[in-house]
Formats: C-alpha cells, structure tokens, sequence
C-alpha cells in the first residue's frame, strides 16, 4: 500500500479557511454587485417617473411657445426632458441636438437615437400634453456602477482583516502543538519522561496522552533491561568463577579418581550455568511479552497443566516423587498457553526440587464462582511464613533449603501471572503439609 503524503496541519487550514473566505467574498461582491445594479435601475425609473408626474400641468398649453434657450442648451446631454402640448407642438425640449423620436406607446421603452445612443425613455401622456424623460444608458450604467461599487467596497475591505483574523487564530491555536514539537526535539535520546499537554484541543490530547503511556512502557521495558542485565551479570559471576576454578581441578588432577571427581563437579557446574542461563531468558522474554503485550486466547487451563505435567515427570521419576493430579476439570481462561505452561512447569519443577525424595507434589485446576484456580501442593518442608513475599523476588534463595537453584522459578511465575493479571498466592497445604502456591485467574 502506497502510503500518504504528509502535510502541515497549518498550511492545510489556512489553506482551506483562506480559500473560503476568498471565495465568499468573491461571491458576495459578485451577488451585491448585480443586485445593486438591478436596485439602481430601479430607482432611476422611478426618478424619471416622479419627475414625468412632476411636470404634469392642469391646464390647456395650446399657446404655448418653444422654449428657444432651453433647446440650445447642451450642459445637460446625458438627461433629456422633452414636452409637447396636446396639438403635438414641441414647448420644451432640454437637448434639441438629441432630439428623440417619441415612443408609440406611453410608458418605459429604450430608443436608439442617430448617433448609435441608447436612451432610457419614460412616456407620459395626459390630456393637456406629453412629457418624455429620457436618460443615456451609457451614463446610467456609470452611475449605477458607481452606486454598486459602493455596496461592495466595504465586503471586500472586510475580507483583509478577516483573513488576518483566521491566520491569527490558527497560529495561536496550534501553538501549543508547536511547542510540543519543540519539547520532543530537544530532547535526549534516553529522556523518556511524559510530555506536558499544556493548553492542547481536546483533539490532540488523546495523542498525547497515548505518547505518554508508550513512553511509559519503554522505559520499563528499559529499567526492566538494565535490572536484568546487572542481576544477570551479578548470578553468573559465582557460577562462572566455580567453572573456572573446577577447570583448573580438572587439570591438575593427580589420577584417574580426582579426574572422574572434577569431570563430575564440572558437568554438574555446567548445568547449573546452563539452568540459570535458561531460567534467565525466560524470565526477561516473559518482561519484555508483558511490556510489550501479547495475544491472548480462550484455553483450557486443566489442558495445559496435564502438558506441563508431562514435561517434568522425568525429574520427578528420578527422585522417586509421587507427581499426581488431585484434580483437573475443565477450567477456560484467556491467555497465552505456551506463557502458562511455562508457569504450571516452573510450579511443578520448584516443588519437586524442594520436597525430599519420596514425596508427594499434585496438580489442582478447578472452576470457582471468583475465577479459575490452579495450586501445586507439596508435602516438603514449605516456606516459612516471613520469607513467603520475597520468594517471589528475583535471585532469592532459602537458607538451609538443601536444594540448589537459580532464585528464578517463583519470579518467573509471577511475571507470567502479573501479564495475564492473576495473583500469586502462597501458604500452607492442609491437605498434604507441605508448600501450596495458588494462582488465581480473574472471572473473563
């Protein structure tokens, strides 16, 4: 998929808000202008018609003469009254020059005169005579574009300062977007700290908001990271130095028994190293799923623990561990099934490493009204009470426990529980005296 072209949120709006603003006031000049032309043509027919009525006179104009210094009189071309009495003799013309043929029929009608002129003409007849008002289009249309121009003059001033408005307003308003451009610019490559919403649009914060939660999580991811690797660095450097040292055994073994000895104290430190480095990565892929986030489905809990169960029945043949299921009905959680089968084994594994040799250590998956359920019970010597909180620390080891191992089984099952928001509990069995770890699942 081509993907989009980016753009300046800026020019985009002011684009648009300018263009629409053009475009209304082009429409609006356009609209005022023809409907202040159609209003002056209005108004200057009825001038002519007022000022027709207005010489009206009430009496008989038979012996009335030509006005003769009325008829050559040119200082008013553009605008022509002419009267004839009832006998059709001409008494009065303001523009003998323009002299108008008379319409056939009273009324507004337009006259083309002899030099290629338009006049407006109003004709008005009465008993005593005939008065014609006439008026040179070419004149009017000056006028009337004058009248026009006007009424849209100020629209057009309007729109100036409009648009310095709308540009003010858009700059001022993705200011605050501006300024946390300049906040993420500036900053270091390992500053993860929020960004400060400070005067954004209820549209923008969201993204904000949801920056702030990525960061967030990267910088635990980070935090997670580095506590990893110095723990990480700190439990290998004990087993590595026993390698080391057992190497050195090794070679300076005097015969054959020393020999068989050291290779045997050497095979059981590589294990060690190769069950701590297998512990490790698991834990910090399980961190780094529950930073991250993982696909979770609907599974059934019982099913997985019967597979993990499998996955330790060796070890717990070989130190004769009765490994059994108290009980396993059907019990559907959402999660990830290889994250938990990870947890059911690491459960499984810790009590067989803890309870003594001819023990007893059951699995229980049951359905309660709360959530799913699932406990791994021992008959060992469990956990004392005070310590119960810390075992589920990283790298912490019981004193006197007689069992070698990473520190790692417990924490690794609560960063599996904590990813699919179940909780850890620790306590006493009644049913066998021993150790009982429940991990409770939420109702979903």
């Amino acid at each position: 998929m081509k993907p989009l072209a980016s753009h300046s949120l800026r020019h985009r709006l002011l684009g648009i808000l300018l263009g629409a603003i053009t475009l209304s006031t082009v429409i609006q000049a356009v609209t005022a202008y023809k409907s202040a032309l159609a209003q002056a043509d209005v108004i200057f027919d009825r001038h002519m018609q007022k000022m027709a009525m207005s010489l009206r006179s009430g009496v008989p104009l038979v012996n009335a003469k030509p006005n003769v210094e009325s008829s050559t009189d040119r200082a008013n071309e553009d605008f022509v009254v002419q009267m004839w009495n009832a006998k059709g003799v001409p008494i009065f013309q303001s523009a003998a020059h323009r002299t108008l043929r008379k319409p056939s029929t009273p009324g507004f009608s337009d006259v083309r005169t002899l030099d290629a002129r338009i006049y407006r003409v109003y004709l008005l007849t009465t008993a005593h005579e005939t008065i014609q008002v006439a008026q040179d289009m070419a004149a009017r249309r000056d006028m009337a574009s004058t009248l026009a121009w006007h009424a849209v003059g100020p629209g057009m001033l309007t729109a100036p300062f409009l648009m310095l408005v709308v540009g003010l307003v858009v700059s001022r308003s993705l200011a605050p977007i501006a300024n946390v451009r300049s906040q993420m610019a500036s900053r270091k490559a390992d500053d993860l700290s929020p960004v400060m919403p400070v005067g954004l649009p209820e549209e923008v914060r969201p993204l904000i908001d949801d920056l702030n939660l990525l960061l967030e999580r990267v910088r635990q991811a980070f935090e997670a990271q580095k506590s990893f690797v110095a723990d990480a660095a700190h439990e290998l450097r004990s087993p590595l130095t026993a390698l080391k040292i057992q190497v050195q055994g090794l070679q300076r073994a005097a015969d054959e028994d020393a020999r068989k000895l050291a290779v045997k104290r050497l095979t059981s430190g590589i294990d060690r190293v190769a069950h701590l480095v297998d512990q490790l990565l698991v834990l910090a892929r399980q961190e780094a799923c529950a930073t991250a986030g993982v696909e979770m489905q609907g599974m059934d809990l019982a099913q997985t623990g019967l597979l993990a169960l499998t996955d330790v029945l060796v070890l717990a043949q070989a130190r004769q561990i009765d490994l059994g299921v108290h009980q396993a009905n059907r019990a559907m959680v959402t999660g990830d099934p290889d994250a938990l089968r990870i947890l059911v084994r690491n459960l499984l594994d810790n009590s067989i490493k803890y309870t003594p040799s001819g023990g007893t250590v059951d699995l229980d998956v049951r359905q309660t009204p709360s959530g799913t359920v699932l406990s791994v019970e021992d008959n060992g010597p469990g956990i004392p009470e005070a310590d119960r909180d810390r075992v589920l620390d990283r790298f912490y080891r019981l004193q006197g426990s007689g069992a070698e191992g990473s520190g790692l089984g417990l924490a690794i099952v609560k960063a599996i529980a904590d990813a699919h928001g179940a909780k850890v509990l620790i306590d006493k069995s009644e049913r066998l005296g021993g150790l009982r770890v429940q991990v409770r699942f939420k109702v979903t």
